[in-house]
């Protein structure tokens, strides 16, 4: 199966943003926990932007 490029683009470029990984540690992650470390950080930006 392939993964759209401009979606796995986006996630990259999320992770790279808020975890400044180098580009060949986040290629080497799995879909599924690319997927998972993306939805921590928009868990962590929300309870920011909400002040808990």
């Amino acid at each position: 199966m392939t993964y759209a490029a401009d979606r796995l683009h986006e996630e990259v470029a999320y992770l790279a943003y808020h975890f400044h990984w180098p580009l060949d540690d986040i290629l080497d992650l799995e879909h599924a926990d690319r997927l998972r470390y993306a939805a921590e950080i928009a868990r962590i930006n929300t309870r920011i932007t909400q002040g808990r």
